[in-house]
């Protein structure tokens, strides 16, 4: 479980492909990581198989791969990195699981008063259970749905301090960003669908 507070920005420095996936290694903002830990980065929920004082690595298997961007990833592209939350930690931002839903498209980035807005096209998966000053994970970025642009459109407000201590500064039209909707409002999707478990 994560909160989508970013806590550090790491680095790709090598990505290897082989038959049962891909590895990426990425530069280690902390001392005391260890083999086996929950990572999220941009958002997905990775296995730490080892870490080094300079880097941490992961093995990303085929199916993550079909759900999530990291087959474009290159040395040094720039990601964004959340450990699991601890029992007793604050909550900053809202319940991440680290579970990708889909991947968006940036279709516009403006800047507007002392935020920049970012129209996101999303699929159905996350536009179905998206509302206005709900919640949304934006590579692993916990943030507040601002607007429905247009139906399959969301719009999210970034603030200056999430500009500065994340890679969403970066974003420009086209690119394309892991998200995450929220997990309430999958949960509700999901019993309103019909049967669970044979039952109404």
């Amino acid at each position: 479980m994560f909160t989508g507070i970013i806590e550090a920005t790491g680095t790709v420095r090598g990505v290897t492909r082989d038959d049962a996936g891909l590895e990426i290694a990425v530069s280690n903002p902390w001392p005391d990581v260890v083999e086996g830990e929950s990572i999220a980065v941009d958002g997905a929920c990775l296995t730490v198989e080892s870490a080094s004082g300079s880097d941490l690595k992961f093995h990303i298997i085929s199916t993550s791969l079909e759900r999530t961007k990291f087959g474009t990833y290159r040395v040094y592209d720039r990601v964004n990195l959340e450990r699991a939350v601890r029992a007793g930690d604050r909550l900053g931002g809202h319940m991440v699981q680290g579970h990708v839903d889909g991947i968006g498209t940036v279709r516009s980035v403006r800047d507007h008063a002392d935020a920049r807005l970012v129209d996101l096209e999303v699929p159905a998966e996350v536009a179905l259970v998206s509302m206005p000053l709900g919640s949304v994970t934006v590579d692993g970025v916990s943030l507040t749905v601002n607007a429905i642009s247009q139906p399959g459109t969301i719009q999210i407000s970034l603030i200056p301090f999430t500009l500065q201590h994340t890679t969403l500064s970066e974003l420009k039209a086209g690119d394309q960003v892991h998200l995450e909707a929220d997990v309430i409002g999958k949960y509700v999707r999901h019993l309103l669908r019909g049967t669970v478990n044979g039952e109404r």
